[in-house]
């Protein structure tokens, strides 16, 4: 995956923000100018904080959007459509920090399970857990913010699929990892 540069990250930023404000703010402000970068599919996670607090948090953990695309959807959705939260109003849109996070593609974590918290970098991996019909997902930073190590990271991965803690040893739950590039306000 090609990295965004610096000045894509703040162009990404931009694009998430200027979104809101013209969706929530209501301000019609034009959309940034984007650099090729953002014609091509990727994923990406908005997410929302206020005060230090979890806000919304949406996106899209497969490349099946150009990332031009994917940052207003994702952005949109985190701020109206994240259903553990109420919908983000226009007053307070100011108070609200974005952060956007372009994933590289998942890829199927291929040890047995008993060596699966050996296999994922803590700060670097983000985890998708998928069996049993549900599947969830947490971004790399969260295990950091929160001092997991690999096998709390599993398990609370676990959990947000709605499976039980420490399902990642069974072989029927399929592990993927991905990587991330965080850029935030």
């Amino acid at each position: 995956m090609e990295a965004l540069t610096a000045e894509e990250g703040r162009l990404a930023l931009l694009l998430a923000r200027t979104t809101l404000e013209n969706c929530i703010g209501g301000a019609e402000h034009p959309l940034p100018c984007l650099t090729p970068v953002f014609s091509q599919k990727r994923g990406v996670f908005v997410t929302l904080t206020r005060n230090g607090e979890l806000r919304g948090c949406i996106g899209f953990p497969y490349p099946m959007l150009t990332l031009g695309d994917a940052v207003p959807q994702a952005a949109t959705a985190a701020a109206l459509e994240d259903p553990r939260f109420p919908p983000v109003s226009g007053s307070e849109l100011p108070s609200v920090h974005i952060e956007v996070t372009v994933l590289s593609v998942p890829q199927p974590l291929a040890v047995p399970p008993g060596e699966r918290p050996g296999a994922i970098e803590v700060g670097r991996h983000g985890l998708i857990v998928r069996g049993h019909g549900r599947s969830g997902l947490l971004l790399p930073q969260v295990a950091t913010e929160y001092c997991w190590d690999a096998r709390t990271f599993l398990d609370h991965t676990c959990m947000k699929a709605g499976l039980r803690s420490g399902c990642w040893c069974d072989n029927s739950v399929d592990i993927f990892t991905f990587e991330g590039q965080i850029f935030d306000e």
